[in-house]
């Protein structure tokens, strides 16, 4: 049996690991060839385990654009009856040491971050983020997205692939967690706001494109790309997020919550007091800001692993430091400064690294305590991207969605069990 003092004890150990963790980019590779226990008929998704059978739309038009993707089928009929002959292996992202938005698919020969943690040596993976609108995340499986993909591999890939190793060599690593502190101060929250980020990662990053490129051309391509896509810090900033987290281990009779994830069906939740255990409910049906031809019918339920920054002490939890994201997710400034003060109540401390101005810099709420949660009954904010719940229609919206309380209240249970 434990006691509070030891469980407070344990929180303030998980707590500070997370705080000292250093997370850098070193590198890029192909998923196969590079993500732990991956193999080559191996597909990774978003949120906790989850069978074909039960996959919502999105998953389920990303699943069918990854196998036209890897070549595996050519026609969307044909890549159905591919996955109903049970070829595929399915598991989640952070069964692997990565995370990927919304849908979360990772197939084989997908392109991939590979983000280390200078303070633990543990790595994390995150693909190439496609863009907004009609993409694989968001459940788009046509020729123009296949097209897309291809591209990322045969020119994104390489030429920043080459840029990375120039600036590793030289600089040994990009500072992700220095990017996300500069980029709170520019009025990025990090998840669905990373304007200032992705701004700040290029101008970090071109010269050394620059430097590697032997073809003017696809150099041109690649960084146009990049600056025509606010969203592109977001794969490699949850990277970050997730190899800060998996930092933290497991730490004996700590209740500061590892992973938020959803699938589109499920809500699952991982506690550092009891490894790597699931505990999942229904996903919740976010409220958001429609797209123009869109209805509340046409939202699937909540989606991805990029809860994985709120996590992390960013996201929705620093909407105070980034007023300007309420023309895209809804609301007022003020509303954006209410939900971060509220996540204060839920957390175990203020982060030392992570500051928001509009508050006199005070530390963005961190390590989502377990028993605060249930014993409030406020459950963690989210600013999320919506997908249409059919297969191949992509995004609807975006909007604040709040966790339900369902997985939490089962894993104080499971805690309340094992330790009291």
């Amino acid at each position: 049996m434990v006691t509070l003092f030891d469980i407070e004890k344990a929180n303030q150990t998980a707590f500070e690991r997370l705080q000292k963790a250093e997370p850098h980019i070193v590198d890029l590779g192909i998923a196969c060839e590079v993500i732990p226990g991956m193999e080559k008929n191996t597909i990774l998704h978003a949120g906790p385990p989850i069978d074909l059978e039960r996959m919502s739309g999105p998953m389920m038009g990303a699943v069918t654009g990854a196998v036209i993707y890897e070549g595996w089928a050519d026609t969307p009929h044909k890549a159905i009856e591919y996955l109903k002959e049970k070829n595929l292996a399915f598991d989640p992202c952070h069964h692997h040491s990565a995370v990927g938005p919304m849908a979360g698919i990772i197939s084989p020969g997908m392109p991939v971050w590979i983000v280390e943690d200078g303070s633990s040596g543990k790595r994390s993976y995150a693909t190439l983020n496609e863009g907004l609108g009609k993409v694989l995340r968001m459940g788009a499986f046509d020729q123009e997205v296949i097209e897309r993909l291809h591209w990322m591999r045969e020119v994104l890939f390489p030429v920043l692939k080459a840029g990375v190793e120039r600036y590793v060599e030289e600089n040994g690593g990009i500072n992700l967690k220095s990017l996300i502190s500069q980029a709170l101060h520019m009025g990025d929250e990090l998840h669905n706001r990373n304007r200032a980020a992705t701004s700040l990662f290029i101008r970090s990053l071109v010269p050394y494109l620059v430097e590697s490129s032997t073809d003017n051309t696809s150099l041109a391509k690649v960084i146009r790309f990049m600056a025509g896509n606010d969203h592109f810090f977001l794969n490699p900033g949850m990277a970050a997020a997730k190899v800060s987290l998996d930092g933290v281990g497991s730490v004996e009779g700590s209740t500061m919550v590892t992973v938020m994830a959803r699938n589109g069906t499920d809500f699952g939740i991982q506690i550092a007091g009891l490894e790597r255990r699931w505990f999942t409910c229904q996903a919740a049906l976010p409220d958001v800001l429609l797209f123009p031809g869109f209805t509340r019918a046409d939202v699937n339920r909540d989606i991805g692993d990029s809860a994985i920054m709120e996590t992390y002490g960013v996201g929705g939890f620093a909407l105070a430091a980034a007023p300007a994201i309420v023309q895209f997710v809804g609301g007022t400034p003020q509303d954006a400064i209410n939900y971060t003060r509220e996540m204060y109540e839920i957390c175990l401390g203020e982060n030392r690294n992570f500051t928001i101005p509009s508050l006199n810099f005070r530390g963005t709420p961190t390590g989502i305590d377990l028993i605060k949660v249930v014993e409030t009954g406020i459950t963690p904010i989210l600013d999320t991207g919506a997908a249409h719940r059919e297969a191949g229609r992509g995004q609807v919206g975006a909007g604040i969605v709040r966790m339900p309380s369902e997985a939490f209240v089962s894993a104080a249970t499971a805690f309340t069990d094992r330790y009291l």
